[in-house]
């Protein structure tokens, strides 16, 4: 786990102020009556189904969202109205990894802000690029095309952007979505450790035993706050019921906050009553001839310490 509570309350108005908020695409709401405050220590997720509404609030945040009621407040002043210092990295399902550039010039990117002769970068400019990719583990790719770099690097690079203006706050779109199980750890320390530097971290997930589970808070949502706390207070099977419209078992391990897992049996298992083929019997249920049997247990996901 990550941290086993949240950080010690500050005593200072919130970094990001989230008021009554209604945005969404095209006059359609994704969100209504969204209130949040993200302070400048937090380590958060937002969590919930496809369509809840978490990206939508990070947009909203950036100002990339329609605003149909409310408000976002960065420092106490309209993001409308202002350039807050917030770092953004996209899913990476949403690049055009064809696109020819490199990592550095994909890092500079992230330095237009500062950068009155864009695409022209001072001296400077790169060598805090490159310094950040010293700190990311990407020194020597720097000349790279991004689509010859293994998913975690491509994350890294993204996240070498949003670093690069030096943000106050890092909001992250399913930033271990499509990596493996040791590049997800990486990127969650990774995010640990540069929120212990001062930097507060807002990310969306679906992963909610391997992400969400092992943060200091979680917010639930779906299409509206629905609980915010920490993961023994959120991640009960109320909350989950009325976030994801199913029943999902909520469970202790090692500590920890974690949600069962409910596998399917299919063809002969399923005719057999869930049977596991060594004489002994399932304890799920099955669905006509071709059905399939429920059987609940608890995903074990070791905890990151």
């Amino acid at each position: 786990m990550l941290h086993k509570s949240p950080h010690p309350d500050l005593h200072e108005p919130p970094l990001v102020q989230i008021r009554g908020l209604a945005a969404g695409y095209h006059g359609n709401r994704v969100i209504d009556d969204v209130s949040l405050d993200i302070m400048r220590n937090d380590f958060a997720a937002l969590l919930g189904p496809s369509g809840s509404g978490k990206t939508t609030v990070l947009r909203a945040i950036v100002g990339a969202a329609d605003v149909y009621a409310g408000d976002v407040l960065f420092r106490g002043e309209s993001v409308r109205k202002s350039r807050p210092r917030i770092g953004y990295v996209p899913q990476l399902e949403a690049i055009d990894w064809n696109f020819p550039v490199t990592v550095e010039q994909v890092v500079l990117m992230g330095a237009t802000r500062n950068a009155p002769l864009f695409p022209w970068f001072r001296r400077k400019d790169r060598l805090k690029a490159g310094k950040i990719l010293e700190r990311l583990g990407l020194d020597g790719l720097a000349n790279r095309q991004i689509r010859e770099l293994s998913g975690g690097q491509q994350q890294r690079v993204f996240l070498g952007r949003a670093l690069v203006s030096e943000p106050d706050i890092l909001l992250l779109d399913e930033p271990t979505a499509g990596v493996d199980m040791k590049t997800r750890d990486d990127v969650l320390h990774l995010l640990d450790e540069l929120n212990h530097q001062g930097i507060a971290i807002l990310m969306t997930t679906h992963e909610i035993n391997a992400v969400a589970a092992h943060l200091p808070r979680v917010i639930c949502m779906n299409g509206r706050i629905l609980a915010d706390g920490t993961p023994r207070d959120v991640l009960t099977p109320d909350v989950l019921k009325a976030t994801y419209g199913a029943e999902m078992p909520v469970t202790e391990y090692r500590g920890m906050t974690l949600v069962a897992e409910t596998p399917h049996r299919f063809g002969a298992a399923a005719r057999n009553g869930g049977s596991s083929g060594n004489g002994n019997a399932g304890t799920g249920h099955g669905h006509g001839d071709n059905g399939h049997v429920h059987e609940e247990v608890v995903a074990e996901v070791p905890a990151c310490d």
